[in-house]
């Protein structure tokens, strides 16, 4: 199995230990006064979601993971599993409630998302950056009420809730970044 030396070390290095694949979400260079350069370094769990800190001498090496990224297309939700399937293999591959989180939010039939592969089992999805979604429910504006940073609670056609401001009507689109759940603008069909 290939590997990284110190030298390669940097922050979203998917590594594996122990059996388990981590993503580096920090490294830092510390070079005392006397003996050798260390690398403080966090990672995450990609499968547990927990953070581990560990310090590596330079001239260590840590295993790479098997992990590989690829476009998968969400097909529907079956209970308790979403199904995605390859975009290339047209091989379909399930994921839980828990490995989804909260992206269900953002899931309509048919979009293309980014999915991580460990050992060819899928462990994460990640839904692309902007996605235009139908507002099914919102309680009506009230008029005149043009005043800025004015929001409701509008359900969209996921079953999410998003924060939008008061102009925002039953049937509109719109556009929600999925880093960050906000509103973005309102999008003309």
């Amino acid at each position: 199995m290939a590997g990284y030396n110190t030298s390669d070390f940097r922050r979203g290095l998917k590594v594996q230990i122990d059996g388990d694949p981590y993503i580096m979400i920090e490294c830092n260079f510390v070079k005392p006064g006397k003996g050798q350069a260390l690398y403080k370094c966090k990672l995450r769990n990609l499968l547990r979601n927990t953070v581990l800190d560990r310090t590596y001498k330079s001239g260590d090496s840590i295993e790479a993971a098997d992990i590989e990224e690829i476009a998968a297309q969400y097909l529907y939700r079956q209970a308790d599993p979403f199904v995605f399937m390859d975009t290339e293999s047209y091989e379909q591959y399930e994921l839980s409630i828990e490995q989804v989180d909260d992206a269900w939010k953002y899931l309509k039939e048919g979009m293309v998302c980014g999915m991580m592969l460990f050992n060819n089992n899928p462990i994460a999805m990640t839904p692309p950056n902007h996605v235009v979604l139908k507002v099914e429910y919102c309680e009506p504006g009230m008029k005149g009420n043009t005043a800025t940073n004015v929001t409701k609670p509008c359900k969209v056609e996921t079953g999410a809730e998003f924060p939008c401001p008061s102009f925002v009507e039953m049937g509109d689109l719109i556009k929600i970044d999925t880093r960050t759940g906000e509103y973005v603008e309102r999008v003309k069909e």
